[in-house]
Formats: C-alpha cells, sequence, structure tokens
C-alpha cells in the first residue's frame, strides 16, 4: 500500500516537471521579442530598398478625319525591388555548421599540398651514384686480396 502511494507521489512529481518544461518552452521569448527590444534600445536596421519603375512610352493610332493619329500614353511596366544590406542573423546549428565545413575545408587543402610535395621530391641520384661507385671499389678490392 505504501509503495503504490510512492509510485503515485513520483509520477505526479514528474508530470509536474515535464509540464513545467513544455510551458517554458511554449512561452519563452521569441526572436521577435528580442529583435523589437533591440530596436527600441536604438539599433538601426540594415535593410536599404530601392524601388525601379521601367517607364515606357506608347503609341496607339487612331483614325481622325481621314487622318490616323498616334496618341501616345506613358505606361510604367516593370518594378524591381532592390534590397541591400540585409542581415539575417544565423543560428547556433548554420554557425557550427559553417565552422565545420571550413575546418574541414582546411584539411584537405593540407593534404593536398602534402601529396603535391611528396609528388614533387625528385630522388637524389647522387647518393645512388656515389653508393654504387663504392661498392665497385669494394668488389675491387675484395678481388685484389683474393
Amino acid at each position: 500500500m505504501l509503495t503504490k502511494l510512492v509510485q503515485v507521489l513520483t509520477y505526479k512529481k514528474n508530470m509536474r516537471i515535464y509540464s513545467l518544461i513544455c510551458v517554458l518552452t511554449l512561452f519563452s521569448c521569441s526572436a521577435n521579442y528580442h529583435y523589437q527590444k533591440a530596436l527600441n534600445k536604438g539599433l538601426k536596421p540594415l535593410i536599404s530598398s530601392d524601388t525601379i519603375r521601367i517607364a515606357t512610352i506608347d503609341s496607339v493610332p487612331i483614325v481622325v478625319h481621314d487622318t490616323i493619329v498616334y496618341e501616345k500614353y506613358f505606361s510604367s511596366k516593370d518594378t524591381i525591388v532592390h534590397y541591400e544590406n540585409v542581415f539575417v542573423p544565423k543560428t547556433r546549428l548554420e554557425t557550427r555548421i559553417e565552422y565545420k565545413i571550413h575546418r574541414d575545408t582546411i584539411r584537405y587543402e593540407t593534404r593536398v599540398e602534402v601529396q603535391k610535395a611528396k609528388a614533387s621530391k625528385q630522388p637524389n641520384y647522387l647518393l645512388w651514384v656515389f653508393l654504387i661507385v663504392l661498392v665497385l671499389a669494394a668488389m675491387q678490392l675484395i678481388k685484389k686480396f683474393l
């Protein structure tokens, strides 16, 4: 009987902890809250945009009393919005991935440089010529004494 009561109490305690974690997760500060707070403290947003409208002159032929007259009118056809200096903050995961990619690139570059250095290393022919001459001289010396 006592163990059943202890199990119920620990279950309730665990459920309270889980529900507290869920509530804190759901109602924590969002990124928008922190951005608005930074704006209130004097952050200047780095977004500048340009709107470019391409104006065109069109003409339409109209018949007036046996003559064709071209009536001109102006129209704006295309609008281009160009953003400069847009800063989007990166998450921790994005910065970690970027760092790992940079680190791996450096590793591969050093491996390639080491392989190039090993491949460009020329054999030392002078050492081999000296060893062959030394062996031949030793053989001549041995023949002379035998």
